[in-house]
């Protein structure tokens, strides 16, 4: 191209050196010269045909071909020279054709004679006033070209998208070129290649008899859609077969679905990127995202298992694996895959098997209405059958309420947004009380000090579940005190600091086994920090015992001002309300110091509830 851009500056200068030379009364112009390079020679100038010259030369390797002498020669011919993203666009549609190279046999090196040949069309140099809509030109490969000149001069052959002139009369000394966006195809060509040549996806449906519910789907959901498909992507596509969609219908019509569902549905069959069996077998099972949306408009997740073929959720098969299309490939299969919601994925996992046995157990359905619930958001910590099978129920809890104490209710909680925090969980102390969830994220995310999430974010359409390496069993005061690194020192001063004082049993206990429910005021380790010394054993189990109240699990609600408690050491404190600056409630202590502040309250155990205090209280020493 640079080559042909001098030879027409070239011939500028020429001109206005001969007008400059005329005389004032000749009114005659003399010629600008013609132009000396052929039309290979213009294309071998020119970079962006490199691939051009390329296939021309891979073509003459045949014995039957010499395209390149011949379009050495006379002419006159109109070239319309394909692009090297035309050739590459082209190589990317051919299945196993990865470059020219792949034209290593003569039959091949033919085929791709012809479709150069078709590209040629002899005995004129066509400029581009010389072309007019709907003109029809015969190619030197024998079929015919159709010219349209709306909105620019475009190309049309044998597929159903046409090629665009982008830079045309480059004028040579056999003829015209016109370059071009892309690789004109004959009908020949299509028939000889048309076991690797690839379409896109959306075509791909339309090829496919047994895909016409499909395309129809397409069609009736977001109009969109089947140009969406037809897209760079990649995309890997789980297509149900017709009968699959009469399945699913049952008896009912594509009309009768609101258009936004089917949308999602057929959303939900879409995958970005392309996974092809083998990808799928050698990962074995496990989630991946469509572009479906689901809670908080994430995408939905989706569970494949290659343990018996191929499935997906659960519900669904792949009956022809890996369809390849020109921007993605294609699995059809023998079910649709409706939207899942948190009891779906529940089900559809073999690793979650154990949870769902015991959520359904005896025929109770609490569980399956609560989680099929639509208008909630959930966030549910699923355990895994192992998780299952260690444990031992050790308190001999209720096995629903410890069911319960894995669902968050109300809110649907993705990884991304979890941090060193308390929650609330659908199990309670009595009747409106719910037990609280500390969730730390200084390593993965462990909940409750016990419970790791193995698994993070399976989205559904009502929530999202996080599969975790054990059951959360029902805790106690102790429970959060060792789980929440914010109490490590009085966790010490309960344990290794009073050996003599088996603190961590008296607070364990549970279900009116021992002095509770408990109302503890837990001093932060910042609040022990303040000390001047963590007192000496004998002084520091009563400073503990001035800390918890038996007999009464005394939330927030039920704090008034001036309230007063009766601690285990036997000194009563006192509680204001409000309190001061950030204080949610301010607290005498025995000993009389004031404004000890309580920063956060009611975290619910299921033995007693925890107000957190930002100094640590002192007991009446006189008495």
């Amino acid at each position: 191209m640079k080559t042909l851009l001098r030879i027409t500056k070239l011939a500028s200068l020429v001109m206005l050196f001969t007008l400059a030379s005329c005389s004032d009364d000749d009114n005659g112009m003399a010629p600008p010269p013609e132009p000396t390079a052929n039309i290979v020679e213009a294309a071998q100038a020119t970079s962006d045909l490199s691939t051009l010259v390329a296939a021309l030369q891979k073509a003459d390797e045949s014995a039957n071909n010499d395209l390149i002498t011949a379009l050495s020669g006379d002419g006159p011919f109109t070239v319309f020279a394909p692009t090297n993203q035309a050739f590459a666009d082209l190589l990317a549609q051919l299945d196993g054709y990865d470059s020219l190279d792949d034209f290593s046999s003569q039959q091949l090196q033919d085929l791709l004679a012809v479709i150069l040949t078709y590209h040629v069309v002899p005995g004129a140099a066509a400029m581009s006033t010389d072309l007019s809509n709907g003109q029809t030109l015969t190619t030197l490969q024998g079929s015919s070209l159709e010219v349209s000149t709306t909105g620019g001069v475009f190309i049309s052959d044998a597929t159903d998208v046409a090629a665009q002139v982008t830079t045309a009369d480059v004028e040579t000394s056999n003829g015209v070129v016109h370059i071009i966006d892309k690789v004109l195809l004959p009908q020949a060509i299509l028939d000889a290649l048309a076991d690797v040549i690839l379409v896109p996806i959306t075509d791909l449906a339309l090829g496919n008899e047994n895909l016409e519910n499909l395309v129809a789907a397409l069609v009736a959901a977001d109009g969109d859609l089947p140009t969406a498909l037809r897209g760079d992507g990649p995309f890997t596509v789980l297509a149900p077969t017709d009968e699959a969609f009469e399945t699913f219908l049952d008896g009912a019509s594509l009309d009768d679905i609101p258009t936004e569902v089917l949308t999602q549905v057929l959303l939900n069959h879409v995958i970005e990127g392309e996974l092809y069996s083998t990808d799928l077998q050698s990962l074995g099972a496990g989630y991946t995202s469509t572009l479906a949306r689901g809670v908080q408009d994430a995408n939905i997740s989706i569970f494949f298992d290659t343990s018996d073929g191929v499935t997906f959720n659960g519900v669904s098969s792949v009956v022809t694996p890996d369809v390849k299309a020109l921007n993605g490939v294609v699995h059809v299969v023998d079910a649709v895959i409706d939207l899942p919601n948190i009891v779906d994925h529940a089900v559809a996992n073999p690793n979650l098997t154990s949870l769902v046995a015991a959520l359904t157990d005896g025929g109770n359905t609490t569980f399956t209405d609560l989680l099929s619930n639509e208008e909630e958001e959930f966030t549910v910590f699923a355990p895994v059958n192992d998780a299952f099978a260690a444990f031992t129920n050790p308190n001999s809890n209720d096995i629903n309420a410890i069911l319960s104490n894995h669902v968050v209710v109300g809110a649907a909680a993705f990884s991304s947004g979890l941090m060193n925090s308390y929650v609330n969980t659908a199990a309670e102390f009595d009747t409106d009380e719910n037990l609280s969830l500390y969730i730390n994220t200084d390593d993965g995310v462990t909940l409750n000090g016990v419970s790791n999430v193995a698994i993070a974010d399976i989205v559904a359409t009502n929530g999202v579940i996080h599969a975790v390496d054990a059951v959360i069993d029902l805790p106690t005061v102790v429970t959060f005190a060792v789980a929440d690194p914010n109490f490590s020192t009085l966790v010490q001063a309960l344990t290794e600091l009073t050996p003599s004082t088996d603190f961590v049993s008296v607070l364990s206990a549970q279900g009116g086994a021992g002095d509770d429910p408990f109302t503890v005021f837990a001093p932060t380790n910042a609040a022990f920090e303040a000390l001047a010394a963590i007192p000496a054993e004998d002084d520091l189990i009563p400073v503990l015992q001035h800390h918890v109240v038996a007999g009464a699990n005394v939330r927030s609600g039920d704090l008034s001002d001036g309230i007063t408690a009766t601690t285990l050491e036997g000194d009563a404190i006192t509680i204001n309300l409000p309190g001061t600056g950030d204080n949610i409630a301010d607290v005498t202590d025995g000993a009389g110091n004031t404004g000890i502040g309580i920063d956060a309250v009611d975290v619910q155990a299921i033995n007693g509830v925890i107000h957190v205090l930002d100094a640590v209280l002192i007991p009446d020493t006189t008495n």
